[in-house]
């Protein structure tokens, strides 16, 4: 009785110890979050920073879990991630986005595994899982960047993208990594043909999940049960593909898209949909704030300083490596698509930004692997020296590069149409609840008027505005420019509805066919202008 009494007070002393860490942790990324607005440095660079000093204030000693990041976090980030993300957009930025994520982490992880192989004589193997592991770009670093400083929407795309298939990338090259290490060999043939069974299969579990939890979000306007389905999703697209062998990172990313973009065309009313997409944002919020304490909590500054040669030399390399994967193939995008910009491949390259999974995975490196601890100790400092340097000189180089050029008359614009927007979309809702018999239809009447009010004033400004001659308005370029996206979206919606009456064959495949060429033709004709 005595030893079961001790057992239960040591569990209750270990909760309640653990209780007052996490209090401490609350406290803590509340007074970074103010002193980092106060200092104007980036949120997440703050909290490493601050793990750093309060590691000996902590009642016990706390770290990051590597099985606890990639199956729980990781799910979490890249599900919020997803269901954020519009397809629309992902795809005007598709063919950057997979040089990047696919033939850029291979050059990356390549590059870095060669300088480290013969600068620091680390075995093939070793210097390949390094090399993987520092190819990957934490890319909540560089939003919570983006937040503080104006970045033009299809830039964040582009990195937003990157990251979603970044990850999936580089996890299936690790894992093929360690195949090879446990194993002894893995051919050329076989190492692709892997690559793509995992990433195909990826994509096909979370298709298939992410439809079926549309279908289900469908039948429930319950926002906390549409909450828990959700969770479900995240959790149980990665937890089924890891078990199936297959990418788990794909899967709960397609899953995401899947949920997040086929959902608003359902019966889902506005309110259910504002508050699962708020719940993952905080749910997002407060994983990113665990684990970036935990990350300056967990490095060690003795060790880092002992190695620091070695960290230093890390950091060239993966540069190096990311230089490389850049601006090479990013000079080929513009032979097939629209050109970047050379000053958003300098954002590209030097936010590149380490984070929470690279020392997830170094921390999953095997026990036999030799020099195990040296390795997690040079991934640690990598990390440390990112977050910090770069995470704080990350917004003055955007600052520097003038990415954005935002007139007066462009504000006005975007605040009439801020109007448009708004006032329509509380037209669709009032639409929803008079089909449904919440609201009565002298109710509805009444209030649809006032909105079409707001409706017909921006409007008419608008229309008046777009009205003017050309020669008579100094924003005249941005203008034109504008319209010419307009007509670009138009003609795609076009082109859209012809393939939907296609599908359902309300039409022929040669009346089709024959609008479609047309379209195409007005497309490349807007291009060329």
């Amino acid at each position: 009785m005595t030893s079961l009494l001790a057992v239960v007070g040591g569990e209750q002393s270990n909760a309640a110890q653990l209780v007052t860490v996490l209090i401490i942790l609350l406290l803590v990324a509340t007074g970074v979050a103010l002193v980092s607005r106060w200092l104007r440095i980036p949120y997440v660079t703050g909290l490493v920073v601050a793990g750093l000093l309060i590691t000996e204030l902590l009642p016990r000693r706390i770290g990051l879990d590597s099985a606890l990041i990639l199956n729980l976090f990781l799910p979490i980030l890249l599900f919020e991630a997803a269901i954020n993300t519009d397809i629309s957009r992902l795809r005007s930025t598709i063919k950057p986005v997979t040089l990047l994520a696919g033939p850029g982490v291979i050059i990356a992880s390549g590059v870095t595994a060669a300088i480290l192989k013969f600068g620091l004589g680390l075995p093939w193997i070793s210097a390949l899982l390094i090399g993987v592991i520092l190819a990957i770009t934490d890319t909540v670093s560089v939003i919570a960047v983006f937040k503080e400083v104006t970045v033009p929407p299809r830039l964040i795309t582009i990195v937003e993208g990157e990251s979603l298939f970044n990850d999936g990338m580089a996890l299936v090259l690790f894992s093929l990594i360690l195949k090879v290490n446990a194993t002894g060999s893995l051919t050329v043939a076989e190492g692709i043909q892997e690559l793509l069974v995992v990433i195909l299969g990826g994509g096909i579990i979370g298709l298939a999940i992410g439809y079926l939890g549309v279908g289900l979000y469908a039948r429930s306007d319950d926002s906390l049960s549409n909450i828990l389905l959700t969770v479900a999703i995240a959790l149980g697209t990665f937890q089924l593909s890891q078990f199936l062998g297959m990418s788990g990172v794909v899967a709960v990313v397609v899953a995401g898209l899947v949920v997040g973009n086929l959902e608003r065309s359902q019966t889902v009313s506005a309110s259910s949909r504002i508050t699962v997409l708020s719940f993952w944002e905080y749910a997002g919020f407060g994983v990113n704030t665990f684990i970036f304490l935990l990350i300056g909590i967990e490095i060690n500054l003795e060790t880092l300083l002992r190695t620091l040669p070695a960290v230093l030399l890390a950091v060239l390399a993966y540069q190096v490596g990311r230089f490389l994967s850049v601006y090479p193939l990013l000079a080929i995008v513009k032979r097939f698509d629209r050109n970047l910009p050379l000053r958003w491949q300098h954002v590209l390259f030097l936010g590149n930004i380490k984070g929470s999974l690279s020392m997830a995975l170094a921390l999953s490196l095997p026990a036999a692997l030799p020099d195990r601890e040296a390795l997690i100790a040079l991934v640690f400092g990598s990390v440390l020296l990112s977050l910090v340097g770069q995470g704080v000189s990350l917004p003055w180089l955007i600052n520097r590069l003038e990415l954005v050029h935002t007139s007066e008359s462009q504000q006005w614009i975007e605040s009439l149409q801020s109007q448009l927007i708004t006032a329509k979309a509380a037209q669709d809702e009032l639409d929803t609840l008079l089909k449904t018999g919440v609201l009565p239809k002298a109710v509805y009447e009444e209030m649809r008027a006032s909105y079409q009010v707001r409706i017909a004033a921006a409007e008419r400004t608008l229309r008046d505005f777009y009205n003017r001659r050309p020669d008579k308005l100094t924003a005249a370029s941005g203008r034109i420019a504008r319209l010419d996206a307009i007509r670009r979206r138009l003609l795609l919606a076009e082109k859209d509805a012809l393939n939907e009456a296609l599908r359902k064959r309300v039409l022929s495949e040669d009346v089709v066919r024959s609008r479609v060429q047309a379209i195409d033709q007005q497309l490349l004709n807007l291009e060329d202008d």
